[in-house]
């Protein structure tokens, strides 16, 4: 079964244990990432290599919802030619990007921007003492960009609390 915080029961039966419901009560958990995990425990049985992959939450961003899983299984979750991935979109009716989920804000920044090489990664302090991530990207701005950055952007502030600047600079 898809490793997970929840018990399989839990998972399974769709009625949660005293702790399973104290983690829901606490946001340890959400409503999302309860029904997430449902539907990656249906798909297993089209899908086995799920059972190996860790889910980490979902986070749901206008008409995209990011699925963090532990940043080894990002791999496996994409196997079988985008099958598993097709699979879930049609189920949860939305569009899905596998994320890696490590707890580093690089990590999370280059997952969003791939497969754009990103040149680096600065932080700008501002002068009312907030933080913003300037991404700079190797060259001039495509007319036709592979990574929609204002999705990258909506995600970053959801998942990392990130404030991203985009900029591009010709090497």
């Amino acid at each position: 079964m898809v490793k997970t915080s929840l018990d399989n029961f839990c998972v399974k039966s769709g009625v949660l244990c005293p702790r399973c419901e104290e983690k829901l009560r606490k946001g340890q958990i959400t409503d999302l990432d309860l029904q997430v995990v449902r539907i990656l425990s249906e798909l297993e049985k089209d899908f086995p290599i799920l059972q190996d992959v860790s889910f980490e939450r979902a986070v749901e961003s206008g008409e995209v919802l990011a699925i963090l899983v532990n940043k080894q299984d990002v791999g496996k979750v994409l196997s079988s030619g985008g099958k598993i991935v097709r699979a879930l979109g049609e189920k949860i009716r939305r569009r899905i990007k596998i994320l890696g989920y490590s707890g580093d804000s690089r990590q999370l920044i280059e997952d969003l921007f791939s497969p754009i090489s990103i040149l680096t990664i600065n932080t700008v302090w501002l002068p009312d003492e907030t933080t913003e991530t300037k991404v700079i990207l190797h060259g001039r701005r495509p007319r036709h960009m592979p990574v929609d950055f204002e999705l990258a952007r909506r995600l970053a502030k959801e998942i990392g609390g990130m404030t991203i600047r985009v900029e591009f600079e010709a090497a």
